[in-house]
């Protein structure tokens, strides 16, 4: 059997299970528009970066403020997947 042909029977089984179940052909990732994304990114970094700063400049406070973002911020990634 060539890999042509393994390919092909393949994309038929994906076929028929995308058919057969509608969800298993939705996209993983919601996907933004571009300026929204590189918005989000770019604040997302600045906001790491001065986290970062926070952690360095006052210790143990500013560990608890960065567990704390990085909590809500995963909450909300979390909702979000599963509003989708």
């Amino acid at each position: 059997m060539s890999t042509e042909d393994k390919r092909r029977e393949f994309d038929d089984i994906v076929a028929r299970l995308t058919t057969d179940y509608p969800t298993l052909s939705r996209d993983p990732w919601p996907r933004w528009p571009r300026p929204v994304l590189v918005t989000v990114l770019v604040a997302a970094g600045v906001a790491w970066g001065l986290l970062s700063v926070a952690m360095v400049a006052w210790g143990a406070r500013g560990v608890l403020l960065t567990c704390a973002v990085v909590t809500v911020a995963a909450v909300a990634a979390i909702l979000d997947a599963r509003k989708s």
